[in-house]
């Protein structure tokens, strides 16, 4: 297995360019201009750097740009040397610590919670982290009384609520523990997780009935939530209603496409082993509301909240693995793929979900430009195992990205060689090998390759908008390369990038003022896109919108085109279209297929 690239918990590797922004607000205050010094480190302290002098004003934009950039460890760090320099501010002591525990600095969290608290302020992730602290202890009615004293707003509401009969049950007050749930009153998305812990807890206290209601009722509410489903098959397995739980799996299966953890309960299932509780430890149980909320506010766009919920379930809880991959998603989406790393690496070794998260381990080594490592690290899980086909698809798909085509194209093969039959599943695996082909100049191979794809997934839009465009690109099979997009662009009307392939089709074909209607249509689904900015840009050219076209090839000069195409664009912009793409008529006369 690949080691974690992270580094010690003083410095981290970190883009250059932050680290000289941060540095130079930091002096800001002090400093001439003509006095300031460009660093050229790739290694990042946290705090001002020691060859710095310290400035209060620095140090608190420092952490302000931080904590914009999200980069919670610099933030902390500036946040709480400027807390040390003025100590009486309830403001900072507020930001350091809400940093810290964003950071998974938890301990570090628990002591600025405890300032909190004695400065008299409420804050309910503080009360949250100084009841896990007693709850990990075993003091949980300790850990019930910190937790008792702060509830403001629904989400503080529930989840203070939720820990709390949690301590109740780790103090054995079980109808107690019950009776809080009960009692926690709050907007309709509330019910889930009452439900859930109560069937939780009562299954913990081996109440098997009455937590089998619970769990019913939780899955009226949301069939497709994983963790309900997987309580809810294990409480009817243990009620006795074994094939009523493998009906619950199979429809899971049926809308879903299933889940490593779910196979693993269906196997303790038919295997007619007893059916243990999901959660029975008090902190693991406070631990898994933390996840729950957690993982929901970080879809939602609450980065900072939603790594301080996580952050505290793994805390509570070391194997908490969704609360892991969870964490993962949440810095990936924050576009830190050195942290997502560092979090993925916590699930633990024996966990079915495992894989799956080395897996995004090898995806977040190439977002960190580090392609050896993401692919030594996912040839070896194929290794281990050949015919997981997801290790596959991301060692393809990555190398496809690094234009390695023929690599690509046999991790492809290697990964379709496993099957013994091909599935409607199986089609992805196709289109991908496909697309590559098509690159490596094979195009028998990939005409192939997207037909078959098509044969197990019928109208699949993906498949008929590539096959379609490169038909129409070779002058091949016109009619049908032109249904096939048209079909595309009815199922996914706004794919900004089908709508702009049947544009441009349009214009292979010569068929101007139809091309500029689609291409119009396909900048207001993806203005940003060079591409598509070109197409336009020709288009209005051929229909004698000529400062149109010109103002379209400027932007897209401006948003990035590859290397290949911004001479051809430059010369545009100078000189104007002179020569215009279209179909071999030779190829379209002859109706040669390529295969």
């Amino acid at each position: 297995m690949m080691t974690n690239p992270t580094g010690a918990v003083s410095t981290r590797a970190r883009n250059p360019l932050r680290q000289k922004l941060l540095a130079l607000v930091s002096v800001l205050a002090l400093l001439p201009a003509t006095a300031l010094a460009e660093t050229s480190t790739e290694v990042e302290t946290l705090g001002t750097p020691s060859d710095l002098p310290f400035t209060l004003s620095g140090s608190y934009l420092s952490g302000r740009l931080a904590g914009f950039q999200k980069d919670y460890a610099q933030a902390a760090a500036f946040y709480e040397e400027t807390l040390a320099a003025d100590p009486s501010n309830t403001m900072l002591l507020e930001r350091t610590f809400l940093l810290k525990l964003a950071n998974g600095d938890v301990e570090q969290a628990v002591v600025y919670s405890k300032e909190l608290e004695s400065a008299g302020l409420q804050n309910f992730l503080a009360q949250l982290t100084l009841g896990a602290q007693e709850m990990l202890d075993g003091r949980y009615d300790k850990a019930n009384e910190e937790l008792e004293r702060g509830r403001n707003g629904p989400l503080a509401q529930l989840s203070i609520g939720i820990s709390r009969a949690w301590t109740l049950y780790g103090s054995g007050k079980i109808d107690e523990a019950v009776a809080l749930i009960d009692g926690l009153e709050g907007p309709d998305w509330f019910e889930v997780f009452k439900s859930t812990h109560k069937a939780h807890l009562l299954f913990a206290a081996g109440r098997n009935k009455e937590a089998l209601e619970a769990a019913e009722s939780a899955y009226a509410v949301d069939q497709g939530a994983l963790r309900v489903v997987d309580a809810y098959t294990r409480l009817l397995a243990a009620n006795g209603r074994q094939k009523e739980a493998l009906d619950v799996l199979d429809q899971y299966d049926e809308q879903f496409r299933g889940h490593p953890k779910l196979d693993q309960t269906r196997e303790a299932i038919t295997s007619g082993e007893i059916i243990p509780p999901m959660v029975t430890d008090p902190a693991a149980g406070m631990a898994e509301i933390l996840y729950g909320l957690g993982a929901v506010i970080g879809r939602d766009g609450g980065e900072e909240l939603s790594t301080s919920y996580l952050q505290l379930a793994l805390y509570l809880d070391p194997k908490a693995e969704f609360a892991a991959i969870a964490l993962g998603s949440v810095f990936e989406r924050m576009e830190q793929p050195d942290r997502a790393i560092e979090a993925l690496m916590m699930v633990p070794e024996d966990s079915v979900l495992k894989r799956e998260a080395e897996i995004q381990v090898g995806m977040n080594y190439n977002a960190l430009d580090m392609l050896d490592e993401a692919r030594s690290h996912l040839e070896e899980l194929i290794k281990q195992d050949p015919s997981d086909l997801e290790a596959v698809i991301a060692l393809g798909n990555i190398l496809r990205a690094h234009e390695i085509y023929d690599e690509a194209e046999t991790a492809y093969t290697k990964g379709l060689d496993t099957i013994s039959d091909l599935e409607s599943q199986h089609w992805l695996l196709l289109y991908f090998r496909g697309i590559a082909r098509e690159r490596l100049g094979k195009w028998e191979l990939a005409e192939a390759d997207f037909r078959k794809a098509l044969e197990l997934n019928e109208d699949q839009p993906l498949v008929l908008n590539y096959l379609g465009y490169s038909l129409v690109d070779q002058g091949l099979k016109l009619d049908e390369a032109l249904g096939m997009i048209q079909k595309a662009v009815e199922l996914r009307p706004t794919d900004g990038y089908i709508v702009d392939s049947l544009g441009w089709v349009y214009f292979r074909l010569g068929r101007y003022e139809e091309a500029v209607k689609e291409l119009e249509r396909a900048i207001e689904l993806r203005p940003a896109d060079p591409v598509i900015n070109d197409h336009l840009g020709d288009a209005y050219w051929m229909v004698g919108r000529r400062n149109e076209a010109r103002f379209q090839w400027n932007h897209a000069r401006d948003l990035g085109p590859t290397a290949e195409e911004l001479p051809k664009i430059l010369e545009k912009i100078a000189d104007g279209l002179q020569e215009v793409p279209g179909t071999d008529a030779a190829k379209a006369e002859n109706g040669k297929n390529g295969g």
